[in-house]
């Protein structure tokens, strides 16, 4: 069953100069005659690899705007696939037009604190992805070490996979993952210390990557946002459970007390839901670009 639910995925609009592609959980994708790619951030919002059938408003462009500042801070480790901020007006803010990547096939993760996944894997074999921990850690406890947990590109509706170096090397080659894992390592390292001056621990996360045509490493997607990380508030971490988090992480929890199975089509939120999870968003925004959204 897809992650949109028994009405298929929702019709693009149409972007006068653009061909649309395809449509994926939060993004919709065109090209046009000279090859770009428009990438669209929609207000769509998923969990569980489901889509859910409220949009959150705003969070298209927090996610757009909030991955143009990070890819700037970053482009002195990696350059990025943006090439034009000059969208269409019916896309403003909320786009990109970047240049097209072949993109790896796997999810590059970095996690500094243990949670998620990350602790159910560790809870079995003390060990997240291959990589060996030490014993004693609980949930949200900080890693002595940054680690790369690479994971499978799902299709939507399924379940990412997670899996270990020898796994993506497999899928990749040696040498491209070993450059990935060290790129993944070091923009994580480097954001979670611009975070950590903001008040806001980066747990973990999601990056993706692709060749040019130069058959050059280019980093693509997305960068840093609410959608593709973990964002704690400093202040109140403490390890031994939930974090209070700018994040999705708000909704997850709101679903696993809903009632909803998440094997059918997921309800509609509450007012209350929507308007707290675009607060958070909103709130990951200001502590970290310095701007008001």
């Amino acid at each position: 069953m897809s992650g949109f639910g028994l009405a298929g995925p929702p019709p693009a609009p149409s972007i006068p100069g653009w061909t649309h592609l395809r449509t994926g959980k939060v993004r919709d994708l065109y090209s046009n005659d000279k090859s770009e790619i428009l990438l669209v951030a929609s207000d769509r919002i998923s969990a569980f690899d489901w889509v859910m059938p409220t949009i959150i408003p705003g969070k298209g462009e927090i996610l757009t705007q909030l991955s143009l500042f990070w890819f700037e801070l970053l482009e002195d480790i990696i350059p990025n696939h943006v090439i034009s901020t000059d969208v269409p007006d019916v896309v403003l803010d909320r786009a990109v037009i970047v240049q097209p990547l072949e993109m790896f096939e796997i999810e590059c993760v970095a996690r500094g604190y243990l949670t998620g996944s990350g602790w159910s894997e560790y809870q079995a074999n003390q060990a997240v992805c291959g990589n060996s921990l030490p014993a004693g850690l609980i949930d949200g406890s900080q890693l002595p070490v940054t680690i790369f947990t690479p994971a499978t590109k799902a299709e939507i509706g399924d379940h990412d996979i997670n899996i270990d170096f020898e796994s993506a090397a497999s899928r990749i080659g040696v040498e491209q993952a070993q450059a990935l894992k060290e790129l993944t390592i070091n923009l994580y390292d480097t954001a979670a210390d611009f975070a950590k001056e903001r008040g806001i621990i980066l747990a973990d996360t999601k990056f993706e990557f692709g060749l040019n045509s130069s058959g050059d490493i280019v980093l693509g997607d997305e960068a840093l946002t609410p959608d593709s990380s973990r964002f704690w508030e400093l202040s109140t971490w403490e390890p031994g459970g939930a974090q209070a988090s700018f994040d999705k992480q708000f909704l997850r929890d709101y679903l696993v007390t809903s009632g909803w199975d998440r094997n059918s089509p997921p309800p509609e939120l509450p007012v209350e839901i929507v308007e707290k999870t675009a607060l958070r968003y909103e709130e990951a925004f200001y502590r970290i670009t310095g701007n008001v959204f």
